[in-house]
């Protein structure tokens, strides 16, 4: 079988595990965020946090919770690091310095897992089950909070502005979706051969000869809500590409499915939500049209042979594990990119111009198709705001999505919401650029150096967490801007979001009438797709021929 059809075949696979997913898993996440009745284990934790489940917020209240908890996780996970000489199961490693603590820990609790440091050689045990893990549940049940918070404004059919309990939302997301699922993929990650111990540090055979030194670890676990909550953070430097972590083909595209599945499931809960699924099935189709155009597109352009190097190898790959493959590194590349996750199992600098390119716009859209858990449907549905409102000025109507209209109020905090992130980046990268010190980080010149620190303000700023693996990104410069790049792309965009979802809460439904703009109709689909692309061109695209457009077309 030749690598391009083995690619193919992975595509064709994944597509229909994720398409399998899809009705189960939304119609349960649509219970899940409806159900009136409490667990008893969810009843002890707000019991012990002090919290009224049944108590209806309104969009600041509801926001407050997501800061206040937040907040309190970044002083947890900060302190956690900066004590961890002290701690047990440190495998001797030292506490971790200020601006490091400090960057780690906003990165994973605004679910970004933007790592700065060598995992195997930085963190203790404490530090990665207590501190690192437990993260990764938490900032992945915050994002998927908001998103239903958001579909609750538009749900809502009468005038209160109640947008449920921000409490009960965070709970039952972590007890009944991403533990319940994260223990079943952690069982199959270990059962096909990723490590799940607590050893020190040992000595590992090499295929060449002679031993390396490892240390140990609850990987599998970690692993597993890593990929399913759209983290990214690696135990091992190495990531994904690590044998540790993802030894087999299986694994690898086992690992893609997790990022997936919850992202692609949601717009099947948010139809079900607001009373319709075809309205799901529109949002859904706009993702996955996404997703699969850039799967193709960036398959193609690893597998286009320039060279008799590559013509011999069958593809561009450099910086690919040859057991995963380009197509399955691809597969992931895109995927990773295209949700919050940041996981990698190649490393990005090595692609080639044009497929760093594809990467790199995967972040810039925003990560919308199917975005990160929660993240992504949120984001998707800011974008269909606008999308309305851009129909609507071309055949001259009010604009009005699932039966509220669109006025001045939500286009503003729609439009705010869509320049926060951008604004970010390229700040950021224009900073980094234009200081004397922070350009000596890329390990590269010209046009792809320039791509690694853009790379870099992107990741960040969009809570994907993957590096371009080129820059040396651990100093104090590059670990302060990109953590308040991180902390500012996370919550901001929360606050307009949920101030969004109050103003859409306080309407009355309006009844459709003949110039009513069907929602769910494939034209709409492809006006969204299309407000997609162009807003996210026009707003990045001088960087994107400064960067990789440059190389790639060199």
């Amino acid at each position: 079988m030749g690598p391009v059809l083995a690619g193919v075949l992975q595509l064709l696979a994944l597509t229909g595990a994720l398409a399998l997913a899809h009705i189960p898993l939304g119609n349960h996440l649509a219970r899940v965020y409806s159900a009136g009745r409490h667990w008893r284990v969810e009843r002890w934790i707000y019991r012990a946090i002090g919290a009224d489940p049944d108590a209806e917020m309104r969009w600041p209240a509801y926001l407050r919770g997501v800061l206040a908890f937040s907040a309190a996780g970044v002083l947890f996970l900060y302190l956690l690091q900066r004590l961890q000489g002290v701690l047990p199961g440190s495998l001797g490693f030292a506490s971790v310095p200020p601006a490091q603590a400090f960057n780690t820990a906003v990165s994973f609790v605004t679910n970004t897992n933007w790592q700065s440091y060598y995992g195997e050689q930085t963190m203790g045990h404490v530090v990665q089950t207590a501190g690192l893990a437990v993260q990764n549940f938490v900032s992945a049940a915050v994002g998927m909070a908001v998103a239903v918070a958001l579909v609750r404004g538009f749900a809502r059919s009468r005038r209160s502005g109640e947008l449920g309990n921000f409490w009960t939302d965070l709970v039952r997301g972590i007890t009944r979706v991403l533990v319940p699922l994260a223990t079943v993929a952690a069982i199959v990650l270990a059962a096909r051969g990723v490590i799940q111990n607590f050893s020190g540090i040992h000595e590992v055979g090499q295929f060449t000869g002679g031993t390396q030194q490892w240390n140990g670890g609850a990987v599998a676990s970690q692993e597993a809500i890593k990929e399913l909550g759209t983290n990214g953070g690696g135990y091992f430097n190495a990531n994904s590409a690590h044998p540790f972590e993802n030894p087999t083909p299986f694994t690898n595209l086992f690992e893609i499915f997790l990022i997936l599945v919850i992202p692609f499931s949601l717009p099947r809960a948010f139809g079900l939500l607001v009373g319709s699924v075809r309205q799901g099935y529109a949002i859904l189709a706009a993702m996955a049209a996404i997703w699969a155009g850039f799967a193709a597109l960036m398959m193609w352009t690893e597998f286009a042979h320039h060279g008799p190097a590559l013509e011999a190898a069958g593809g561009a790959l450099e910086g690919k594990e040859v057991r995963f493959g380009i197509g399955g590194s691809s597969i992931f590349a895109v995927s990773t990119t295209l949700t919050s996750t940041g996981a990698v199992d190649s490393f990005h600098s090595s692609f080639t111009g044009l497929g760093g390119g594809i990467t790199l716009l995967g972040m810039m859209l925003g990560e919308i198709a199917p975005g990160g858990v929660g993240s992504g449907l949120y984001g998707m549905l800011v974008m269909a705001v606008v999308a309305v409102f851009l129909a609507g000025l071309m055949v001259g109507r009010t604009p009005e999505y699932l039966g509220k209209k669109i006025g001045p109020r939500e286009i503003k905090l729609a439009a705010v919401y869509i320049l926060i992130t951008p604004a970010l980046v390229l700040v950021g990268t224009a900073l980094s650029m234009a200081l004397p010190t922070p350009p000596h980080s890329a390990l590269n010149p010209g046009a792809h150096g320039f791509s690694e620190v853009l790379y870099a303000f992107t990741s960040a700023a969009n809570n994907n967490g993957s590096a371009f693996a080129g820059l040396n990104a651990d100093t104090d410069w590059f670990n302060t801007a990109t953590g308040l790049a991180m902390l500012f792309g996370r919550f901001l965009p929360m606050v307009f979001v949920l101030a969004l979802a109050g103003s859409l809460g306080e309407q009355r439904p309006v009844p459709a009438t003949a110039g009513t703009l069907r929602t769910e109709k494939p034209l709409f689909t492809g006006v969204l797709v299309g407000a997609v692309l162009i807003v996210t061109g026009l707003t990045f695209f001088p960087a994107l021929a400064l960067g990789p457009l440059a190389e790639g077309l060199a």
